[in-house]
């Protein structure tokens, strides 16, 4: 049972690493108001960049900017655009004190698009069809000016640990894998002397 909760803290401890640190770990500027994407929900018609974006890197983004509203508006029209749309605070434009803001939720449906920006904010689009992940991720970083969040001292020991101990897994995992079709090859092996065997004594 002692083993069953430390290999379960590990893996805790490895999510959260994964989380803070990797592709889309970054503190947005605060003129940064809201971030919205849309693309369809399968990978064909090129929206295969803009749906690894969404998996890898966006909760990376939410984990370190958790005050900013990320839309995500996926839609089963393969054949639209992959956009995503940023909203930054125009300071020049005052907010009226009894302004009632509607958030947009995210969807699956596809009618959840981007809509224009407030008279308080300008907004600017990123075209993510045909893109890859790690381009769509670097246009994310020049347009909004994301600082990238560079682990600890600590923290770069504890994933240089993960990495070592993902790699004696698989290697384990390789050997294990070699050692069963051993097993298999020699237990086909004697079933066949067996089954000849008998033959023999049949045959007698």
């Amino acid at each position: 049972m002692v083993g069953v909760v430390r290999r379960m803290n590990i893996l805790r401890e490895v999510r959260i690493l994964n989380l803070r640190h990797g592709p889309g770990a970054a503190v947005l500027p605060r003129d940064v108001t809201r971030i919205h994407m849309d693309f369809a929900l399968k990978l064909n018609g090129g929206h295969m960049g803009a749906r690894k974006f969404w998996r890898e890197n966006l909760p990376r983004l939410k984990y370190w900017n958790p005050a900013i509203p990320m839309i995500v508006n996926r839609g089963p029209n393969q054949e639209s655009p992959a956009m995503m749309t940023l909203y930054f605070r125009n300071t020049s434009v005052p907010i009226p004190p009894d302004v009632i803001d509607t958030p947009i939720l995210s969807a699956t449906h596809g009618h959840n698009k981007a809509p224009p920006p407030k008279p308080w904010e300008t907004a600017v689009t990123i075209e993510m069809t045909n893109v890859r992940s790690d381009r769509i991720l670097q246009e994310f970083v020049e347009k909004t000016g994301a600082v990238p969040v560079v682990p600890t001292e600590q923290e770069q020991m504890d994933m240089q640990e993960v990495e070592a101990r993902n790699q004696k897994s698989a290697l384990d995992s390789e050997i294990g894998k070699k050692r069963r079709e051993a097993q298999l090859r020699e237990e086909a092996m004697l079933a066949q002397a067996r089954s000849e065997a008998a033959a023999l004594k049949t045959a007698d």
